[in-house]
This record gives C-alpha cells, sequence and structure tokens, in this order.
C-alpha cells in the first residue's frame, strides 16, 4: 500500500479528524490513536465506521507521564492529526512548536471548525454550522426548507481537504521538513461551493432553492416517485442525455416545452413527473439500464450494499450485517485488503508501549498510575 511506511499518530475526536485518518488507513498507513482512558466523554457511534484500520493507546493527557508517552509517539511518527478546539493542544504541552522540536520531519494536521483565527474561532459549532456561514446550507433542499445534507459537506469536506494538505505536506518534506497542516470546515465548505459562487457571480444562480439547474428546480435533474412509492434520479443535463430520458419515458420532445425554456419546467415537470408514477422502480430501473438516459434508482442505506454493481465492485464489506464501505480510492490493480475492525479504547497500550521502548517496569508504573489505560 502506497503509505504502508507512514505512521499516523490521531488524537481522538468526533467528526472530520478520524474519517481522515481511516482515509489514510485504507491507504496503508499505520494509526494509532490516542483515546481517553475508558473513551470519550461523549461516545461517537460512527467510532465502527472510523474507527476501523486502527490501534488504540488509552492515554490520560492531564497527567506529564501520559504527555511525555505522547512525545515518544510523536517523536516516531510521520503525521499527527487533532480536531480539538484552538488552544488545547497548547494548554496540554502537545503545541506544533513542542511537537516539531521533538520530531522536525512531523506533519502536524490541524482540523478546526471555523479556523484559529476571526471572531468565531473559539466558539462551538457542528457541520449544519460551519456550512450555513459558508454559504451551502441555504442553497440546498425545497423552496420552503433547508435540508441539512448529513454531514457530507462539513465533516466529510472539511476531512478530505485536511488528507490533501497532509499528503502535499509529506511531498515536500524533503525540500522544507516538517509543517503545520490547517484545515477548518467553513473553509472546505466554502471551496466545494467554488463553482456555485461563480454562477451566482455572472448571474445563473438564484439565491432561492428549488429554483436553479443543480438544485432540484430543473424538471431533468431531480427526483421523481414512482407508482411503489420509491423514487428515480434524473440527471439528464446534456441534449443527448435528455433525449434518451424522453425516449425512455415514450414522450414526445415536439409535444413538450424545450428543455431550456425555464417558463415550460411546471409542465415538464408534471409530465414527467406523471409518467414515472405509472411503473415501479424495478421497471423503471430495467427501462434506463444500459443507456445514457443518466436515470438510476435511489437507494436506502439498507439496499445500497445489495445492488449489482456495488456488489460487483466489492464498494461494501463487513460482517454480522455490519456492511460499510471499503477502503478508496483504490490504487493500481491490488485487490482491495478490508480495513480490521475498529477496537475499544487502550485495546492495544501495551504492545504500542513495548515498540516504544518501554520495559515491564515502566509500563506498570504507568499503568499503576493511571497514566495510560
Amino acid at each position: 500500500m502506497p503509505l504502508s511506511d507512514l505512521t499516523v499518530i490521531e488524537f481522538a475526536g468526533l467528526g472530520p479528524v478520524p474519517f481522515a485518518g481511516v482515509v489514510l488507513a485504507g491507504l496503508g498507513a499505520n494509526i494509532i490513536r490516542v483515546d481517553l482512558p475508558g473513551g470519550p466523554a461523549i461516545p461517537d457511534p460512527m467510532i465502527g465506521a472510523v474507527g476501523r484500520g486502527k490501534r488504540s493507546i488509552a492515554l490520560d493527557l492531564k497527567q506529564p507521564a501520559a504527555i511525555e508517552v505522547a512525545l515518544r509517539l510523536v517523536s516516531g511518527a510521520d503525521v499527527l492529526l487533532e480536531g480539538y478546539r484552538p488552544g488545547v493542544m497548547e494548554r496540554l504541552g502537545l503545541s506544533p512548536d513542542v511537537c516539531l522540536a521533538a520530531n522536525p520531519d512531523l506533519i502536524y494536521g490541524r482540523m478546526t471548525g471555523w479556523g484559529s483565527d476571526g471572531p468565531y474561532a473559539s466558539m462551538a459549532g457542528h457541520d449544519i454550522n460551519y456550512i450555513a456561514l459558508a454559504g451551502a446550507l441555504h442553497a440546498i433542499g425545497d423552496v420552503d426548507r433547508m435540508a441539512p445534507p448529513l454531514n457530507l459537506v462539513g465533516d466529510g469536506g472539511g476531512a478530505m481537504f485536511l488528507v490533501a494538505g497532509v499528503l502535499a505536506a509529506l511531498h515536500d518534506r524533503v525540500r522544507s521538513g516538517g509543517t503545520v497542516v490547517h484545515s477548518a470546515i467553513v473553509d472546505g465548505a466554502a471551496s466545494l461551493m467554488s463553482p456555485f459562487y461563480e454562477l451566482s457571480a455572472i448571474g445563473l444562480w438564484e439565491d432561492r432553492r428549488d429554483s436553479n439547474i443543480l438544485d432540484g428546480g430543473a424538471p431533468f435533474y431531480t427526483t421523481y416517485t414512482t407508482s411503489d412509492g420509491k423514487s428515480m434520479a434524473v440527471g439528464a443535463l446534456e441534449p443527448h442525455f435528455y433525449a434518451k430520458l424522453l425516449e425512455g419515458l415514450e414522450l414526445d420532445a415536439v409535444e413538450l416545452p424545450a428543455q431550456n425554456d425555464r417558463s415550460g419546467w411546471p409542465q415538464l415537470r408534471q409530465t414527467i413527473g406523471d409518467r414515472f408514477a405509472m411503473r415501479s422502480r424495478a421497471e423503471w430501473t430495467t427501462v434506463f439500464e444500459d443507456t445514457d438516459a443518466c436515470v438510476t434508482p435511489v437507494l436506502a442505506l439498507s439496499e445500497a450494499p445489495d445492488h449489482p454493481h456495488n456488489a460487483q465492485r466489492a464498494v461494501f464489506g463487513g460482517r454480522d450485517g455490519r456492511r460499510l464501505p471499503n477502503p478508496t480510492p483504490r490504487i493500481g490493480n491490488d485487490p482491495i485488503t478490508p480495513l480490521t475492525e475498529s477496537v475499544e479504547p487502550g485495546a492495544d497500550t501495551a504492545a504500542v508501549l513495548v515498540e516504544l521502548g518501554l520495559g515491564p517496569a515502566e509500563i506498570t508504573s504507568l499503568l499503576e498510575s493511571g497514566a495510560v489505560a
């Protein structure tokens, strides 16, 4: 695996940092997660997904002996990932300056919600707050109601920008040495919105949901309900794809408003919707498979893993009914290597301490003091 020679120290938290860690684990990195003894104050229900491919050492970071262990971990690592609120790592004695002094080649990855400066820097927030300030939340949903897009845009986007920054810094490390990578969720969400800010700037995007070509406003880029109460997704933007859509629906373009005549969109939506309502999702799936109409079934989480396309490509893995997405992206032609299952906090404490060179007496002392667990 391309990152199999890298060691990443991930300070356990919620949201984007664990996801960034699991992406790096999927690329082969050795991830050591630093947990609190007993786990976080607020358990993460998603830990089964974002904890895969990682080992865990439990450290009570309020104790100086635990900080010493953490610095020994950092000294032998390539990357550190942390997502605490600004100032927390500094108060713990694990600031970038301290860690880079211990390891000048370290890539110190920092994930924040609002960034390390600005009026909101020290304020609490979650995905929905960050994407609200970035302009993303206002643009998603129907006319009357904004629809939070799960935690994909903020947490997911922020995590991927953190991964990109870490990989860029690793590439540059031979020339420039270690450095700090800053990734703020609000910055990432705003960056993901770049095409829509551009469309707005040139007058091709309205600040009104469900009115634009990519937000569900266009009758050829939206979803329709089928006769069995399920849905089909339609993405027939280009004229040649739109022609295939009408062909599959057995509709005559001559009898309909022009595709890009916005005044005719309500009529077009009604006509297409009435046609989709005549058959089941399975029937329409059969009609549009192997065509370029850009029409696909809308699958629930319980259905997606079993779809023939996902099944053939092994998009999902897991066991005991817990089917989770396999690592991505895929590198080369090697078969997918499933990530190891998530472990309890501290499951690998002893093994990691031995790897750090600590002897039995030292490990026993740390355990008895509660510095490690």
